[in-house]
């Protein structure tokens, strides 16, 4: 697995979890999955993005999209 699938991953298991947990606990953690979403789009524009920065440091080797 490289980075961009293990961030992208992340992301997915995010949003699952938020959704989940809006549905079952409290509607308020909606919020997770707008941040989730945020940070995504922000990203896209400008190749920050501190999940991979973290998972680089873990030793997972670099994709195409996050060097």
């Amino acid at each position: 697995m490289n980075l961009d699938r293990a961030v992208f991953a992340f992301a997915g298991i995010v949003v699952l979890l938020s959704v989940a947990l809006a549905v079952t606990v409290n509607i308020w953690w909606l919020a997770l999955t707008a941040f989730a979403g945020f940070n995504l789009l922000q990203s896209a524009f400008t190749g920050f993005c501190p999940a991979a920065i973290v998972f680089k440091k873990l030793g997972i080797q670099s994709g195409n999209a996050f060097r």
